[in-house]
């Protein structure tokens, strides 16, 4: 069966299954530090209230039945550890089933809790991991060659996440077309990095230049990556040049990562030993396994069929962004910034613990990510997931907050110590106080 395995793609298939289940790994990390604070079962949108009130409208989860804070915190432990065994690459000496059951179990352990976490969950890049380990649980063990078959199916995820991402933009804001938009996106850009002021302040004939390349790699180039090698590997490594630009200039949560690691589905083994010439090449794979070819098949033309909709939308007059068109998270729309702000305001959350309005002195929280005070430099968190931040970036904009924004309030009047340690700085520490009165406003920063 030569047409069946994609011999030539070991390291495409070692990068994909690594990196897919490293990324895992930090998420179910993020979820254990993050989650009961923001939507335990005392959290600032409660899970049980929410299972509730979804009854049967709710989406596959393990938690439909029952949610507490030990089960959520059993359910992630879990699967980060089955992550982590999948990044040592354990599983994968196994015969296939264990690192497709591997892969299942974490995207299952994982869908879960995407789907209970209501808002602090909703983020495209949600969808796409769900989408990737699904996806990844059937490129085989190490022993056999990895199916063309998913090996195309990668590409075209990475098709969408890219053309959708770069069609967004041009039937979006002017600013893209008119190639003005990063005279103001590295300063607007929901959570800033160390290098982002550098990446503000370059000229802004090279923002232009910046903004063509952004359309020539997510507008044309996507086509090369199901051309013949070399060129797809080319096409390949301008995708991750791009992404890791994007790494350098901003904290996107795992977004950018994942882009790099997926784009390697179209990178064969002979391009890289042409470039690399240590680089050791692997051609000794065992036959495939009758059962994993009709998997794959079973598996192919599910992926075909509920890729109709998504392939619609990427041509669609009214393109959604972000979208899932079932309930599994299989088969997404993608897109981000698609319109741009030219002014960036921040919500600044201040207290006292002072009775005179006349004398007293307010105190700002300050958050790990979000921007604060102009004068402390922005730190670099991606690939790891900071939600709480990210929501506060979405308040400022004007998205409607209040179902979680008032508890939060509620949660640092009482001085909460959980949701205190969310936070990069609390003016009054973990002590309550009867006395401590609260303002928020929205300034310019």
């Amino acid at each position: 069966m030569e047409w069946f395995d994609a011999t030539g793609y070991e390291l495409a298939r070692q990068v994909l299954v690594r990196g897919v289940a490293a990324l895992y790994l930090i998420a179910f990390c993020s979820t254990m530090a993050q989650f009961r604070v923001l939507l335990g079962e005392r959290g600032l949108l409660p899970t049980p209230s929410f299972v509730r009130r979804m009854g049967p409208r709710l989406g596959p989860t393990l938690f439909r039945w029952r949610y507490s804070d030990r089960l959520l915190m059993t359910v992630a432990g879990l699967g980060a550890l089955v992550a982590a065994s999948l990044v040592l690459g354990l599983p994968q000496l196994a015969p296939s089933w264990l690192t497709m059951a591997a892969f299942l179990a974490v995207w299952l352990g994982y869908l879960s809790i995407v789907d209970v976490g209501q808002t602090f969950y909703a983020f495209g890049w949600e969808s796409l991991l769900l989408e990737a380990g699904f996806a990844a649980a059937f490129l085989g063990s190490n022993d056999q060659a990895p199916p063309w078959v998913m090996i195309v199916f990668f590409r075209w995820l990475v098709f969408r996440l890219e053309f959708g991402a770069g069609m967004i933009k041009l039937r979006g804001d002017r600013s893209w077309r008119d190639l003005t938009a990063l005279y103001y996106h590295h300063e607007t850009q929901p959570m800033p990095g160390p290098l982002s002021w550098f990446f503000h302040h370059l000229p802004r004939w090279f923002h232009r230049i910046e903004v063509l390349g952004n359309h020539f790699a997510q507008v044309v180039v996507p086509f090369f990556l199901f051309a013949p090698q070399p060129v797809a590997s080319i096409a390949a490594g301008i995708v991750i040049l791009t992404q890791l630009w994007l790494v350098a200039s901003g904290n996107f949560a795992w977004l950018n990562v994942i882009t790099i690691v997926l784009a390697f589905s179209a990178i064969s083994d002979p391009v890289v030993h042409a470039v690399i010439p240590a680089m050791p090449a692997h051609t000794d794979h065992t036959v495939t396994p009758l059962w994993f070819f009709v998997v794959i098949c079973v598996v192919g033309i599910l992926l075909l069929g509920l890729s109709w909709a998504p392939l619609k939308n990427l041509f669609a007059r009214r393109q959604l962004m972000n979208a899932s068109f079932n309930r599994w998270h299989l088969v997404n729309a993608y897109g981000a910034f698609g319109s741009v702000t030219k002014e960036r305001y921040e919500v600044i959350v201040e207290a006292t613990d002072s009775t005179d309005g006349a004398t007293a002195q307010w105190r700002e929280y300050e958050f790990k990510g979000k921007p604060g005070d102009p004068h402390r430099w922005p730190r670099q968190f991606a690939p790891y997931h900071l939600r709480l931040d990210w929501l506060m970036w979405f308040l400022a904009l004007g998205a409607r907050g209040e179902n979680w924004f008032y508890p939060l309030l509620q949660k640092l009047l009482e001085a909460d110590p959980a949701t205190l340690r969310m936070l990069r700085r609390a003016p009054f520490g973990t002590g309550v106080s009867d006395k401590r009165c609260i303002w928020s406003g929205l300034t310019e920063r």
